[in-house]
C-alpha cells in the first residue's frame, strides 16, 4: 500500500514509521493497536508543531524520531531489541537535503536518544558515521544525555530474545512468519518537507532481535536506509536491512526520480516490490520536493502516519483506511 497523497499547497509534509512487520491482523487486539496509533500520533504532532511554526524539516524529523525512541513500543531507543548475547546496540542517522549533510552512529548504547547522537555527528564533527566506543566518547564530549541499562531494558524485548534462542536451539527459524514479522523489521523513522521546500530524513533502530553483536543494518547507512536530496526526495526505510543495503534502496528511489523522471509513488513502489522479489521484506516512508508522500510496504503491515499543513494526523498499521484526527 503506497497511501495518499499530494500536498498541493506550499506548506509542509511529515511522515513517520514505527517499523514494518507487525503482529498478524487477527492477533492485534484493539487496545494494543490503539497504543501504536497513539505513539505514531505523538510523533507526528511533535514534528507537525515545529513545521507549522515555520521550523525546519531537520528539526521536525529529529523531534518525531525522539518521540518514537522514547516510546518503548517501538524498536529504537528505549524499546531497542537485544542482540544474541543479551546486549543492546543501536544505530541512527539523519540527513538534510539542501546540502546533503549527514550524520550517523552505529553499535552504541548509552545516549538516551541515538538520533540526537547522529545529529551531533553531522553538526559537530567532520565525519558522517561514528561507531562503538568512539561514538560514545564523542557523545559524552557533546554533553548528550545518557541513560543506564535499566532505562533501555524492556521485558517484552527480553522475552522476544529468549523465544528466539529457544527456537534456534530447536533448529527453527527465529520467528513464525504466520504470527509475527516484527522481530526482523523494527525501526523508526521520519521524513519531512518544510515550508521553505527543504527535505530531511531521520532513522533509528535497535536492530534485528537476536542479531550477532557488531551487526549494523541499513538505518545508519547513507543511501540505504536514510537519504535526503532537495531535488528529489527524502526516505526512511525499515525492513530486512541487509537487502536494503545491497540495493542502496533509499538512494535508488531518488535516482529513479532524477534519471527516469518517475513520480515518487511509482519509484518508491517499484523499489519496494523489487526488494520483495529477493527476500527484502519491509517498507519505507518518503516525501518529495512538492510535499507528495508515499508509504509503501511489502509485508504484513507497517506502523505509519503522515500530516500536512491542514494539521490533520493520519495513522495506519495494515493495508486499511487511515485513522484521522
Amino acid at each position: 500500500m503506497t497511501g495518499p497523497t499530494r500536498n498541493a499547497s506550499p506548506g509542509f509534509t511529515l511522515a513517520v514509521h514505527g517499523g514494518a512487520g507487525t503482529l498478524r491482523r487477527g492477533l492485534m487486539d484493539e487496545a494494543r493497536a490503539a497504543l501504536y496509533h497513539a505513539g505514531l500520533r505523538s510523533a507526528l504532532i511533535a514534528g507537525r508543531d515545529i513545521l507549522a511554526a515555520g521550523g525546519s524539516a531537520l528539526d521536525a524529523v529529529t523531534a518525531a524520531v525522539v518521540a518514537l525512541e522514547d516510546d518503548q513500543l517501538f524498536n529504537a531507543g528505549r524499546g531497542a531489541s537485544f542482540t544474541a548475547t543479551g546486549t543492546l546496540e543501536m544505530d541512527a542517522a539523519v540527513m538534510e537535503g539542501r546540502g546533503h549533510r549527514a550524520g550517523a552512529v552505529a553499535g552504541i548504547c548509552g545516549p538516551r536518544n541515538p538520533v540526537l547522537a547522529a545529529r551531533a555527528v553531522m553538526e559537530h564533527s567532520p565525519h558522517v558515521l561514528l561507531t562503538g566506543e568512539g561514538a560514545l566518547a564523542f557523545c559524552r564530549a557533546q554533553g548528550l544525555p545518557f541513560a543506564g541499562p535499566d532505562y533501555f531494558y524492556t521485558e517484552t524485548r527480553w522475552q522476544a530474545l529468549q523465544h528466539i534462542l529457544v527456537r534456534r536451539r530447536q533448529g527453527l527459524a527465529d520467528a513464525d512468519p504466520e504470527e509475527d514479522d516484527a522481530l526482523r523489521h523494527g525501526t523508526v523513522g521520519a521524513v519531512a518537507r518544510d515550508r521553505a521546500g527543504n527535505l530531511a530524513a531521520a532513522t533509528s533502530t535497535g536492530g534485528m532481535a537476536g542479531k550477532l553483536p557488531g551487526r549494523v543494518g541499513d538505518s545508519p547507512i547513507t543511501g540505504a536506509g536514510t537519504y535526503a536530496d532537495n531535488t528529489s526526495c527524502a526516505v526512511s526505510a525499515t525492513g530486512h536491512g541487509e537487502v536494503f543495503m545491497r540495493f542502496v534502496a533509499a538512494h535508488e528511489i531518488a535516482a529513479r526520480m532524477r534519471h527516469r523522471g518517475q513520480p515518487l509513488a511509482e519509484a518508491a513502489g517499484e523499489v519496494v516490490d523489487e526488494l520483495a522479489r529477493v527476500g527484502g521484506s519491509g517498507g519505507l516512508v518518503a516525501v518529495d520536493r512538492d510535499g507528495t508522500v508515499a508509504l509503501p510496504f511489502n509485508c504484513s503491515g507497517m506502523y505509519r502516519g503522515y500530516v500536512t499543513a491542514d494539521g490533520i494526523v493520519h495513522t495506519a498499521i495494515y493495508d486499511e483506511p487511515y485513522r484521522s484526527s
